[in-house]
C-alpha cells in the first residue's frame, strides 16, 4: 500500500509541477497586483479555454496531493 501510494504522490507531484508551469501569468509584478488586481479580482470574467482548464487541473491535483499526503503520514505512523 506504501510504495503505491508513494508512486502516486511522485506522478501527482510532477504534474502539479507541470500545470502550474504551463499557466500564464495574472499580473505583471507589483504594478499589476496594485493596479490591475482589483479588476481580476472584482471582475465577472470567467477563465475560458485552456487557462480553464488548467486552472481547474491545478485544483483537482493540488486537493489530491493533499490527500495522498495525509494518507501517506496516516500510514507511516
Amino acid at each position: 500500500m506504501y510504495g503505491v501510494l508513494a508512486t502516486l504522490l511522485f506522478i501527482n507531484t510532477i504534474a502539479l509541477i507541470t500545470v502550474v508551469l504551463l499557466q500564464q501569468g495574472k499580473s505583471a509584478g507589483l504594478s499589476g497586483a496594485i493596479s490591475g488586481g482589483a479588476e481580476q479580482l472584482f471582475g465577472k470574467q470567467k477563465a475560458r479555454g485552456m487557462e480553464g482548464i488548467l486552472h481547474r487541473l491545478t485544483i483537482i491535483l493540488g486537493v489530491s496531493f493533499m490527500v495522498v499526503t495525509f494518507l501517506l503520514g496516516y500510514i507511516v505512523q
